[in-house]
């Protein structure tokens, strides 16, 4: 990734991990600026990483080759407007705001800017983060590619051709991590039950989790199969496996799915009606 100059307009935890992902990579820090109206999270950034600091998101954007907007969703609006005319340098803007749509940016930022909607998910805070990507069609092929590099520094990103796909990515991994610790949370339970110390189950039930994600990734079979070599014909794992589609497992896992994704759209709906 070229040393483009970046403003991070918000200095949250998933600012500050994305930052802490590109200077971890050898990106200067010179080329790097942060606001917030939090003297003290720019200062934490300052001594962490030795990156600019502002607590003018005009002056910081002006400067800027790429501006990322990392801000909560009920304060986009104003942070957007007050943008507005210092992106004359016409940067590409990365918006990670759950919930804001492409159409809101526009109409808040004006002319017609180069933007980037993303969803990443909170593993980005150890560099094992998922997050997925849209493209306006002012978005440039380098600019695609400078989006790209910069999440991927806190995992993985993929490009979705439609926006409402972004609600997908949303359903499967922004909220996926909360569907993971919730059967994580179930299991340290139900081995508490079973006679195991808290701290056994928890360690467990952690570490399993970890090696079957760590197993899917290395492995150059699906997930499917891989299920199906631990599900030997008349054992423990089979049991568990019949109780769960007796529970309806896989329909409830697609229904909240579903659910997650329709929540998605009627907020960038219902922010696009406040607007």
């Amino acid at each position: 990734m070229m040393m483009s100059m970046i403003t991070f307009i918000g200095a949250g935890n998933m600012a500050t991990s994305i930052i802490g992902g590109l200077i971890s990579q050898g990106y200067d820090a010179d080329c790097i600026i942060a606001t917030d109206p939090n003297r003290a999270a720019l200062e934490s950034l300052t001594n962490r990483f030795g990156i600019q600091t502002s607590a003018d998101n005009r002056v910081a954007a002006e400067q800027a080759d790429i501006v990322v907007l990392a801000v909560k969703p009920q304060v986009m609006q104003s942070v957007a407007e007050q943008l507005r005319p210092a992106l004359t340098r016409k940067p590409l803007v990365i918006s990670i705001a759950a919930g804001i749509g492409i159409r809101q940016l526009r109409r808040w930022l004006g002319n017609e800017p180069a933007l980037v909607r993303g969803m990443p998910n909170t593993p980005a805070l150890v560099g094992q983060g998922a997050c997925g990507l849209y493209a306006t069609a002012e978005v440039s092929a380098e600019q695609r590619r400078q989006a790209e590099s910069l999440l991927n520094a806190v995992g993985i990103s993929i490009w979705v051709e439609r926006e409402a796909l972004i609600d997908s990515v949303t359903a499967v991994s922004g909220s996926g991590p909360a569907y993971f610790f919730l059967l994580m949370e179930a299991m340290i339970a139900g081995g508490i039950r079973q006679g195991l110390a808290a701290e056994q189950a928890r360690r467990l039930t952690v570490q399993t989790a970890l090696g079957a994600a760590t197993l899917a990734q290395q492995s150059d079979v699906d997930v499917d199969e891989l299920r199906r070599r631990v599900t030997s014909p008349g054992g423990t794992t089979e049991q568990a496996m019949i109780r769960f589609e007796e529970a309806g497992f896989t329909a409830t896992v697609n229904a909240a799915m579903v659910a997650c994704a329709e929540r998605s759209t009627a907020m960038a709906a219902e922010f696009d009606q406040s607007g």
